[in-house]
C-alpha cells in the first residue's frame, strides 16, 4: 500500500472515531456485541428512553441489537423483567431492556453522555 493510501486509510479511521464521539459513543464500541430481542416481539424502536416518545421503527421477530450505551428512562415491563434502563442501538434510537436478553438486570454498557 503506497503512504497516500495508508494516509487516507488513518483519516478514514480518526474521522469515524471523532463522528462515534460527537454521538456519545466511544470508539471501541464499534467492535460491538449483539444481544437477542425477546422471542415473537417486534419491538418499537424510539427517539427516547420512555414510550412517550415516537417510535421510530421497529425490530422484526427474531433481531439481534448492539447496544452502546444506557440510559435510565421510563419503567417497562417486558419479558425479561420489569426495568427501566433503556438501551441507545443507534443515534437517536432507544429500546426497552426489559425486551433485550443480556443476561443480567444491571447495566452492561456505559450510561449514555
Amino acid at each position: 500500500m503506497t503512504s497516500r493510501g495508508r494516509r487516507s486509510l488513518l483519516l478514514a479511521g480518526a474521522a469515524t472515531g471523532a463522528f462515534l464521539m460527537v454521538l456519545g459513543i466511544s470508539p471501541t464500541a464499534s467492535a460491538a456485541t449483539y444481544y437477542d430481542v425477546a422471542p415473537g416481539v417486534q419491538l418499537n424502536v424510539r427517539r427516547g428512553p420512555g414510550t412517550q416518545y415516537a417510535i421510530v421503527r421497529q425490530l422484526p421477530v427474531g433481531a439481534k441489537v448492539a447496544i452502546y450505551c444506557q440510559t435510565p428512562g421510563e419503567t417497562v415491563t417486558g419479558t425479561y423483567g420489569t426495568s427501566n434502563i433503556w438501551d441507545n442501538i443507534s443515534s437517536g434510537e432507544y429500546i426497552a431492556d426489559a425486551y433485550v436478553k443480556t443476561g443480567t438486570d444491571g447495566y452492561i454498557r456505559p450510561r449514555c453522555a
